[in-house]
This record gives C-alpha cells, structure tokens and sequence, in this order.
C-alpha cells in the first residue's frame, strides 16, 4: 500500500513540475483540437465576420504531401504528416516562410482512394511525438527530426484496428503526452491503452480491456485520447472499437465502459469532457449521450443522463466544440448540418441547419466563433451563441480534388488550413484587417 501510494504521489508531483515548466502561449496549437483537445483556441482580437471571399491569405506552403493530417504550431515552426512518393513522413516547415525546415521517413505510404495519414503530430518541450497509419510511434527532436525512439503499436503491443466487414482506415489517433508520459491505443484486449516513458519508449503499464457489450467490433478506433478528472480521479477517456472508456492514468486500471454508443463501422469523434461529465457522438446512424462520473466501490462509475437519437444528433467525423454549456457540431452522417444542444439536457438550442456546405464538417471555436470546414472546402464562420444561427462569412479553399477534411487550426491571429500537399494560412486577426484597409 506505502509503495502504490508513493507512486501515485510521485506521479502527481511530476505531472505538476512538468506542466509548470512547459507552459504554452495563446498563439501556439501544439497537437490534435488544441493545447487541451478540445477544439478552442484561446485567441482574442480575431475577425467577428469575414469580407467576400473571406479573410486575406497571409501564406501558402506546399510540398506535404497527401494526406488529412491536420497541423501542430508551436514556436517557429509548423509540423504535419504527409505521403511523399515511396514513404510517409513527418515534416516541419518554417511558420513565416513556409518553407521545409526538415522529414523524417516515419514508414510506408498508404495507397488508397483516401490517400494518406489522418494523424497530428504532438508538440512537446524539445520533441515531436507522431504515428503513421501502420502503427509506428516516432519521439523525434522537433529541431531537427531527428529520431530518439520509435515503437511499433502492432509488434511491441499487438494492436488492432476495428474492423467490419473489411472496412479499415488503419491508425488514425494523434499521441497525448501528459506529464513524464505518452499515451497511445493499440485497441488490444490486454493492451487497450499504453503509458509509455517520453523520454526513453519504455513502457510503465498497459490497460486490460473487459467485454464492453456487443455493438461496435473488437480493436482501437479512430478517436483521440483526452484527461478527465471526473469522480475526483485523473483518467484518461479514449473512443474504442466496442465503445468510450475510461482508464486511471496512474496505474492503467480500467475504471468504466459505455458500449451503446459504439457503431459498426467507425467510432471517430474525439470526446468532450466537462467535470464529472462526458459527451460523445458518433455517425452510421448512431447518435450522442452525455455520461455523468461518479466515484464507486470499484473507483468510477459511468451513467448515462440522456441519449440523443441520430435523427437528432449525429456527429460522423468533424468533431465537437463545448461552450458556455452548449455543445456545437455538424450532424448527420457525412453530413456537416450545423447544430446547437444543451450539455445538460440534449436540448436542441437550434439546427440542423442546411448551409451551403457539403459533406462532413471539422470544426473549431475561437473568440466566440466557430470556424465550419466542409468536405467541399468550403469555410463557413458562425455566431457561437445558442440563440439562433448566424452566418458570418464564407470562403471556398483554392484546388480542393479530394474530401476536404483535415480539421481548422487557429492560432497568432492565422488559420491554418491543409489541403493535401498545400497549406493556406489566413490572416483571421482584427489588427491585420485594419492595417490592410489602411
């Protein structure tokens, strides 16, 4: 009992020494939906509409590659996945040139009609943690991409993808780095999620998996891994294939599953977490439910509050934006509708709203705004408020040839938007508007 519990307070103190020293500013996105994946930025001072033809493009780099990776922006320099003729790679560019600053080969390329990795790099001090679509985990030096360790999901933890009916986009999750660790999901039953050492690869422990109900399929999803505190207890809540699960980060235990929300083809959106609360979605006709935390003989407990039928709410793969207690999306499978819900009830505030946009939505939330990118490129801005729908601007991205789908990025003023082998950055700011009129 001494030795468990001078681990867990040695893990507390590291994980408080490390956040101290590795403090992000506003203008920095350092990883998947934001610096706490929760797809906000903390920008202030941004456009509040959009001329025609939307915002002025500040920068255009090219040579990433195919894929639908979005990007990391921390410090000076800019970092994605792309497949570039025989490999896959991890790439840093130069923030305000565009320029390529430095790739490493991370494995092979994946060639299909959906070319490409989906997965964002993660920033941390000194280092770049990625993982290609065959399982491979690279720690580089975000310097110079140079390697310190690498593992393979597949061999070192016998990781699994779901996978139904031969349907599989192959690993898909942007690491999490919290504190001395990095954490990743190889969906196996004895190995469902891994806390690796940063620093070294090592492993510290691995989550068992129990039977979680029947619908979805065995194996990692395509989902990210984000913190909750929910109950009192520091876990980690990851979408798997057989549906949302939550796993004590100090010592891996398993603490509670939730099956119902589990599809059978692709579990993707990533969760909103909210206290005691949880939120997910997912599409194929599926529907959303909000889960309530609380602390049980076994540790935590899972309960459902509410269930929202798909013709309701949906969310296929755009993700989800909690703010000022409402949850904002687009709904409907391969659809992007836009949709207002309140967290605490399911109450629809306003939606599905049919705009112009086609396809999926990714979307992200700054200043009071939600930024919707649709599969057919288009941008839409719109009002967060839970009073009613309002367009603010739009703008079509230039040479979309493939689904427009790699999630919006907003940081220094910029969004940031990939499109394959290009990527736009536009002056989003107030402060650069004004200096262009003048």
């Amino acid at each position: 009992m001494r030795r468990g519990r001078l681990a867990l307070v040695m893990y507390a103190v590291s994980c408080a020494t490390l956040f101290a020293s590795q403090l992000l500013v506003a203008a920095d996105w350092p990883q998947w939906r934001g610096a706490k994946r929760d797809g906000k930025s903390a920008e202030t001072g941004l456009l509040q509409s959009w001329p025609e033809g939307g915002p002025p493009l500040a920068l255009k780099a090219t040579g990433l590659g195919g894929g639908f990776s979005s990007v990391a922006v921390v410090g000076k320099r800019i970092y994605t996945l792309g497949d570039l003729g025989d490999a896959q790679y991890a790439i840093a560019l130069d923030r305000d040139s565009g320029k390529q600053l430095w790739k490493t080969k991370i494995g092979p390329p994946w060639k299909d009609e959906f070319l490409g990795p989906r997965s964002t790099p993660t920033v941390d001090g000194n280092n770049l943690y990625v993982l290609g679509t065959e399982g491979d985990l690279f720690c580089l030096e975000a310097a110079t991409g140079k390697t310190v360790f690498s593992r393979n999901l597949v061999k070192d933890f016998g990781a699994k993808m779901m996978v139904i009916n031969g349907t599989e986009w192959k690993f898909s999750e942007s690491p999490l780095v919290d504190g001395d660790r990095v954490i990743v999901t190889p969906g196996a039953s004895d190995a469902v999620l891994v806390a690796l050492n940063k620093k070294t690869g090592e492993e510290i422990w691995r989550a068992k998996l129990p039977e979680l109900g029947e619908k979805g399929a065995d194996g990692a999803a395509y989902s990210s891994v984000v913190i909750s505190e929910g109950a009192g207890t520091k876990q980690y809540v990851q979408f798997v294939g057989r549906g949302v699960i939550g796993v004590d980060a100090a010592t891996g235990k398993f603490l509670w599953g939730y099956n119902r929300i589990a599809n059978n083809v692709a579990n993707i959106p990533t969760p909103l977490v909210d206290g005691d609360l949880v939120f997910v979605s997912s599409g194929y006709e599926t529907g959303a439910a909000l889960l309530r935390l609380s602390k049980s003989d076994q540790g935590v407990s899972a309960k459902e509050v509410y269930f929202l039928e798909p013709g309701t709410m949906q969310n296929h793969h755009g993700g989800m934006v909690l703010y000022d207690g409402n949850v904002y999306a687009g709904t409907g499978h391969n659809k992007g509708f836009p949709l207002s819900v309140k967290l605490a009830d399911g109450k629809v505030n306003w939606g599905p709203i049919r705009n112009k946009g086609k396809g999926s939505a990714a979307v992200a939330f700054a200043d009071g705004k939600l930024y919707f990118r649709y599969q057919d490129g288009l941008v839409v801005l719109i009002d967060a408020t839970p009073t009613g729908y309002k367009e603010l601007g739009s703008f079509l991205i230039p040479d979309v040839s493939k689904p427009s789908w790699p999630h919006p990025v907003i940081a220094d003023g910029k969004l940031y938007l990939r499109e394959q082998d290009a990527l736009y950055v536009y002056d989003v700011s107030a402060a650069g508007a004004t200096k262009k009129a003048s």
